[in-house]
């Protein structure tokens, strides 16, 4: 399966499809999602990959440029934003060749290091993490309060 899979960058032809795959795993983000693309369109500080099969977008990463990531030393740093590969996708070297898309990208834009964050209680997501050679630096406890 993952040797007839392209990886290439978001074209606007793949909004449609984009926008399943991203609101799969954001839901919320679907009041954001036009201003969002349009910055990733752009090829500013944002770029996102998408993983095709033949005709149909299977997954996707969006990668960005920080000033400061948790654990990481140097500046810019990549940073994996979102990954996601569909259900019957995964397992096959999909989600590797995403992330070093976005590795790519952010190389060329003079990182050194690259971040990500998942919650603590995806584990799936930690361990492909981990099966791509990142490291646990730090585990968090957000909060918030309405003003």
């Amino acid at each position: 399966m993952e040797s007839t899979t392209n990886i290439r960058p978001l074209q606007t032809q793949d909004l449609p499809a984009y926008f399943r795959l991203r609101t799969a795993l954001w839901p919320d983000s679907v009041a954001c999602f036009e201003r969002e693309v349009s910055e990733i369109l752009n090829r500013g500080h944002l770029a996102s990959f998408v993983a095709q099969r033949e005709e149909e977008l299977v997954g996707f990463v969006e990668v960005s440029l920080r000033a400061y990531a948790e654990g990481c030393d140097s500046s810019p740093v990549g940073y994996l934003e979102g990954w996601y590969v569909a259900p019957a996708y995964r397992g096959v070297g999909i989600g590797r060749r995403l992330v070093e898309a976005a590795e790519d990208w952010a190389r060329a834009k003079g990182c050194t290091e690259m971040a990500s964050d998942t919650e603590l209680n995806n584990i799936q997501s930690q361990q492909a993490h981990i099966s791509l050679d990142y490291q646990e630096v730090e585990r968090i406890v957000c909060f918030r309060k309405s003003l």
